[in-house]
């Protein structure tokens, strides 16, 4: 029997798939416009006109960011501090997203009102400075890691996944002797898998890309500075350097390639930054969607 042709469907298959191609251009077009910078002599860069590849290739940018020896220092902290956050902030959230998941238990209202104000209300940068500093954590690696160990969302999208797991599974495993321990080792954790892996990309993301507590509370270390401090760092150095060289017309007429300026330095900064995310990214993209829509914060 021939199948009758639905133009309607034809044409909203072809309008679906046109604005999907130009929404991806839109979204990647920028960054892929900024590895191309990052790639290019910092002189010819400033005359403009750099789309998609660069016009004249050079590794001074990189070589120059990397020329510091204080730049892998810092890329271990970020990496120690990222992997670290992750594993607490995970399993310490998702503990307390349990016990206050449970019917039985008798303060899981008063509980969950108090981490839900502490999403509105702060004390604020003063007092909290001074928190950390009477906790003795100040220019210690430990100021990276005590603060963030509990997420008020995180416990919110976890305790919303684990109210959609069927109570007879737990007492099915209570029958049989099993403790809360067990119960949460053994069938909380690998039935969470997809909600975890999201909320690890939300913590990975957010420890990676913070600088600012560094600024205030281990600035002093240099041997605890993270990467994104390290870069911010370096960019504002560039910025001042390129403010006392004068007319940026005149560096434009210079024919020096190992020049740099603040534009071809915040390129290469951002693609080093980027980087390890988007390495990271692929292997739990499978569970993002999943664990967004099952533990969507509905209540």
């Amino acid at each position: 029997m021939k199948r009758r042709i639905n133009y309607n469907e034809i044409v909203f298959n072809s309008f679906n798939t046109t604005l999907m191609v130009l929404f991806s251009v839109v979204m990647l077009y920028p960054f892929w416009n900024t590895i191309a910078v990052s790639f290019n002599e910092a002189v010819d860069t400033i005359r403009g006109g750099i789309t998609l590849f660069p016009r004249r290739f050079t590794l001074q940018n990189y070589r120059l960011v990397f020329s510091t020896g204080t730049i892998f220092n810092a890329f271990f902290v970020s990496v120690a501090r990222t992997v670290i956050n992750v594993v607490t902030n995970v399993f310490f959230t998702s503990m307390i997203a349990y016990v206050l998941s449970r019917p039985n238990f008798v303060f899981r209202k008063s509980f969950t009102v108090i981490l839900v104000i502490s999403m509105y209300i702060n004390a604020g940068l003063i007092p909290t400075y001074f928190l950390i500093k009477n906790l003795r954590l100040l220019n210690t690696f430990w100021v990276y890691i005590i603060p963030s160990m509990v997420s008020a969302f995180n416990f919110l999208v976890i305790r919303t996944f684990l109210k959609s797991i069927p109570e007879s599974i737990i007492e099915s495993v209570r029958i049989d002797g099993g403790s809360d321990f067990v119960i949460f080792f053994k069938i909380i954790l690998p039935l969470s898998k997809p909600v975890l892996a999201t909320v690890a990309l939300f913590v990975a993301v957010g420890a990676w890309n913070s600088w600012f507590d560094t600024l205030i509370y281990a600035s002093s270390k240099v041997n605890l500075h993270t990467l994104q401090y390290k870069l911010m760092e370096f960019l504002q150095s560039s910025q001042a350097q390129s403010r006392g060289a004068g007319d940026i017309g005149a560096m434009a007429l210079s024919k020096s390639s190992n020049m740099v300026t603040p534009v071809s330095i915040r390129a290469a900064i951002t693609v080093i930054a980027a980087t390890p995310i988007i390495l990271v990214y692929p292997f739990i993209q499978r569970y993002f969607v999943i664990g967004m829509n099952l533990g969507g914060v509905k209540e």
